[in-house]
């Protein structure tokens, strides 16, 4: 049995991140026995195994964690010497005490390890702390990579940071199976509409089965993937190119409400509200013409509006916007949704005097800093396959250049008042004021 592996038949696998925290700052670590530790010590400092007489240096011990979390995990025990006799820490406590310190402001991101204290019968006692690298790579506050070779660290090359940030990079909820989903839900007119916008005339001659769009989902889309021998849609791929019922009925949170609102707060008469679904291409569409219904769309602000004469008319006049403004929100609004969070809702709000775009977006990590990040044009996208297919000419969105530095200058320079982006309680908010 691998040394790093001596208590795996204890280990809790939490299913998400949130609870993974929870357990770990809340549930007693399972107790290490003496003869494991004897076990361990007696093999002596190797690549899953730092051994301690005291906790002298916080800044060295901190590199120490890194470069175990780094390599796969290990153990450090605290009060043994380099000829493995154990001589024991005085304050036990006071070690724990400063090892959680260590690895929740020391080390980025934090590290939740096990720690456990062992009192032998001649009274000494030693610390032991446990560590898994499950959200490496880790470094320290100034940027910093350790890895561990052997019973030494060092700082990891090019290459082998490359390598971590590889291995870092996860799965995204895009990218799963649609579950429930087949080829066959894909709505084909439009998936060859877009190849052809690349491929010419290659695909201009079925074969006997007709078009192999399974085959170009999988191999040159990369929207579709195997699950129980079967070929299935990715999330994305069911998104961008589903028939609109189907996406509708598989993925009902894909879908956005619509609501105009005859006031400006949420809590004025509802005029309308719809639930707008399918893919995509037919969400855009069907949102952007509910808000022409309620608003007229410029290119460039005019020297006069048609309602700009009319006075104490009982009915507020109609909002003008920057068409290009409204194009990218909404394009924001459908491509950079978290689709992994199940209670939130993406809605469109046209209020007399503004529009809002409410998306679902975890607020952790990314407000504030990513929120005055993405005004200069620097993105943070949760789709980047979704997001490259919808904002491509061939997908069949008319989108306008700029992204959202663009959306935030013209929509300023159109209605005198700055766009409003506010990221709070796990939904991304962003508030165009009309003229």
């Amino acid at each position: 049995m691998a040394r790093r592996r001596f208590r795996s038949n204890q280990r809790h696998e939490p299913a998400t991140e949130r609870s993974f925290q929870e357990y770990y700052l809340s549930t007693p670590a399972p107790q290490t026995t003496r003869t494991e530790l004897l076990r361990l010590i007696r093999g002596g400092e190797d690549t899953f195994l730092e051994l301690k007489v005291k906790l002298s240096n916080s800044e060295k011990i901190a590199q120490e964690i890194i470069a175990l979390a780094n390599t796969g995990g290990g153990v450090m025990i605290f009060g043994v010497n380099d000829q493995l006799r154990i001589e024991g820490v005085d304050d036990p406590e006071s070690v724990q005490e400063e090892l959680v310190r260590i690895c929740r402001e020391d080390i980025e991101p934090p590290l939740f390890p096990y720690i456990d204290r062992i009192a032998f019968d001649n009274g000494r006692r030693i610390v032991a702390l446990d560590i898994e690298g499950k959200r490496r790579p880790y470094r320290t506050h100034d940027g910093r990579f350790y890895l561990r070779i052997g019973s030494e660290k060092r700082e990891a090359t090019a290459e082998e940071l490359a390598s971590l940030f590889d291995e870092a990079r996860p799965i995204r909820f895009e990218s799963l199976p649609a579950l429930g989903a087949a080829i066959s839900d894909i709505d084909e007119a439009h998936l060859w509409s877009f190849v052809r916008e690349f491929a010419g005339d290659a695909f201009e001659n079925p074969s006997a089965n007709g078009y192999p769009t399974a085959e170009v989902l999988a191999r040159d889309l990369l929207l579709a993937s195997e699950h129980r021998g079967e070929m299935v849609p990715t999330v994305a791929g069911l998104l961008l190119f589903g028939r609109d019922d189907r996406v509708a009925e598989l993925l009902p949170r894909s879908e956005v409400t619509a609501a105009r609102f005859a006031g400006d707060t949420i809590q004025s008469p509802v005029v309308e509200r719809i639930k707008i679904t399918g893919n995509l291409l037919s969400v855009y569409e069907a949102s952007l013409r509910f808000i022409k219904r309620y608003s007229d769309l410029w290119d460039a602000r005019p020297k006069t509006f048609p309602a700009a004469d009319i006075a104490d008319s009982p009915v507020a006049a109609r909002a003008n916007y920057h068409r290009n403004s409204v194009s990218e929100a909404l394009c924001n609004l459908l491509v950079h949704r978290d689709l992994g969070l199940r209670d939130q809702s993406t809605r469109l709000q046209i209020f007399d005097h503004s529009i809002e775009l409410i998306n679902p977006r975890r607020t952790a990590g990314f407000s504030p800093v990513a929120q005055k990040a993405i005004r200069y044009g620097i993105p943070q996208r949760l789709n980047p396959h979704l997001a490259a297919v919808f904002l491509s000419p061939g997908y069949g969105v008319e989108t306008s250049q700029g992204g959202l530095p663009m959306l935030l200058r013209e929509s300023r320079l159109f209605s005198n008042r700055r766009t409003e982006i506010i990221a709070i309680n796990d939904e991304f908010r962003l508030r165009i004021h009309g003229i």
